[in-house]
């Protein structure tokens, strides 16, 4: 069973930590007993939240007891699973960078001693997994972000950031999905809505999904933002393997 641990988490909670080590195999393995648990239906399973390297699990103590339901998660665990590494489920984000849109663009490339169109291909070069949701409803906190482009945080941080804002926060990337106090460094904005309430699914992404920021000029950020408020804006969604 490796390194994985359950262990109670309250009265209604239960979690399962697996090591210490943030990486992408890890997260398949989350995945994939999340699934499991989905899939065979545990009564008494009220949901699931998972994190860089553990799984929250919330149930109905009324419905089943902390034993049955720990002896439940020990033999999921222990089944001769293989980790999820076949497909993956790529969004595509379009953004605007630089300008109005990205504000610290300039910090960021001086501070990486690269150009504004390097920075873009490197940032926009990859697909970023979301290894777990927080902070703000539908922020998601992506792994992956090439070292050239690590940029500290601002100093002094901002009172309001945009939603839509994408910005880099030392090694991490994101999406800022409302309007929100915050001290990463801005490069762009996305037209998309990561996070609205009024829509049926509010949160578009979800934990072990991937990321792919698309570079758009100003004119489409207009037209798609157009198409976003008129909800007739679907991302592109592609598979690809693990």
């Amino acid at each position: 069973m490796e390194n994985i641990k359950i262990a109670a988490a309250g009265d209604s909670s239960i979690l399962i930590e697996f090591g210490k080590e943030i990486n992408p195999e890890t997260n398949r393995k989350i995945t994939t007993i999340m699934q499991l648990i989905k899939d065979q239906q545990i009564e008494g399973v009220v949901d699931m939240i998972p994190a860089f390297c553990s799984l929250l699990i919330n149930y109905d103590p009324r419905i089943v007891s902390y034993g049955k339901m720990q002896k439940r998660l020990y033999a999921l665990v222990k089944m001769d699973v293989r980790y999820q590494a076949g497909r993956k489920k790529v969004f595509e984000i379009p953004v605007c960078y630089g300008g109005v849109y990205g504000p610290d663009m300039d910090t960021i490339a001086a501070h990486a001693g690269l150009t504004q169109e390097e920075v873009i291909k490197i940032h926009s070069s990859k697909d970023y997994l979301i290894y777990m949701l927080g902070f703000l409803p539908g922020f998601c906190y992506l792994g992956g972000l090439d070292e050239r482009i690590h940029t500290p945080r601002l100093a002094n941080p901002r009172v309001k950031i945009a939603a839509g804002s994408v910005g880099i926060g030392g090694s991490q990337t994101g999406i800022y999905p409302l309007d929100s106090p915050g001290g990463w460094q801005l490069m762009g904005m996305t037209p998309v809505k990561t996070y609205d309430p009024d829509r049926k699914r509010p949160i578009l992404l979800e934990a072990g999904d991937y990321i792919r920021f698309i570079p758009v000029d100003e004119g489409e950020y207009r037209r798609i933002k157009e198409l976003v408020e008129q909800n007739e804006y679907e991302c592109t969604v592609r598979e690809g393997e693990v």
